[in-house]
């Protein structure tokens, strides 16, 4: 049985990857696939993909497109979940901030350089016509319990992070969220390491194949809102937003899209140029 390493953060949008673990759906096609928790997201999973510590990572689609421009030899399979993410744009709930305006030049706490809270603080600064020079300021607090404490601690000002997974902490009144971003393009891709595709592109295929069939199914599944709720420590009527927002993907990343976040990046000068479609996507 050949053992496959995929990575992602420990969050609701992945639930199907691991029922189709718990059903045993992978090893019933001869593959170990063995999930990795990343709880510092999108940055930690592109040192993972580096590093080959992981073969595969379900990782945000700015970040990936981003770091195999700067050197990391991976390619996009397939697009994962097609909606957009909803960055919630969160402040210690005992503080002075009450509105975007009030973070102009504060101090912004991300998992880590070149993740989707780093890159996200750029694009929500270009829409409020902040100075992308001297309006901001980081602090890396490696993941969210690194967050809470940056925040409450006052190390940075402001947190920016998946507004459903962040929710209990708005809850229990440890965090007040001050606004919400949709990132501009589907949020998160299925990446491969390009070394491990060329040897193995009919297993990741298989994989694709299975997950998909789980997500074309996923809300239909009976009772998932409550699984969800329960799994993740949200509350049953976040869940069922979310649910409501969520649209998951069967294909891979459009030409059109691609350029949009490349366009986005290089305007922010978050990447120094454009590559072409080809080098940056796999068509399995």
């Amino acid at each position: 049985m050949k053992q496959i390493n995929i990575g992602g953060v420990p969050e609701h949008f992945n639930l199907a990857w691991y029922l189709g673990l718990k059903n045993g759906d992978y090893k019933a096609e001869n593959i170990n696939l063995r999930w990795h928790d990343y709880f510092g997201g999108t940055g930690e999973m592109c040192k993972g993909l580096r590093n080959g510590d992981i073969d595969m990572a379900v990782i945000l689609t700015e970040g990936i497109i981003k770091d195999i421009i700067a050197g990391n030899k991976s390619k996009i399979v397939q697009v994962f979940v097609k909606t957009p993410l909803q960055w919630g744009i969160h402040v210690d709930a005992k503080s002075d901030y009450n509105s975007l305006e009030d973070l102009k030049g504060k101090k912004a706490a991300i998992s880590r350089y070149g993740s989707g809270s780093h890159l996200m603080s750029f694009v929500n600064a270009e829409q409020n016509n902040w100075d992308l020079e001297n309006d901001l300021k980081f602090e890396v607090i490696k993941n969210l319990d690194g967050a809470v404490e940056g925040l409450t601690s006052g190390k940075a000002d402001y947190f920016m992070w998946e507004k459903f997974t962040t929710k209990p902490f708005v809850d229990n009144g440890t965090f007040r969220r001050v606004s919400n971003l949709p990132s501009p393009w589907p949020c998160f891709v299925i990446a491969v390491r390009e070394d491990f595709l060329k040897t193995n592109k009919a297993d990741v295929k298989t994989i694709l194949d299975i997950v998909n069939t789980t997500t074309e199914e996923f809300k239909q599944i009976p009772c998932i809102d409550t699984t969800i709720s329960n799994r993740y420590e949200q509350e049953l009527e976040d869940v069922q937003e979310w649910l409501s927002l969520t649209e998951w993907s069967q294909e891979n990343i459009t030409e059109k899209t691609v350029e949009k976040v490349q366009d986005e990046l290089f305007k922010l000068n978050i990447i120094p140029e454009k590559w072409d479609y080809k080098d940056l996507i796999e068509e399995l």
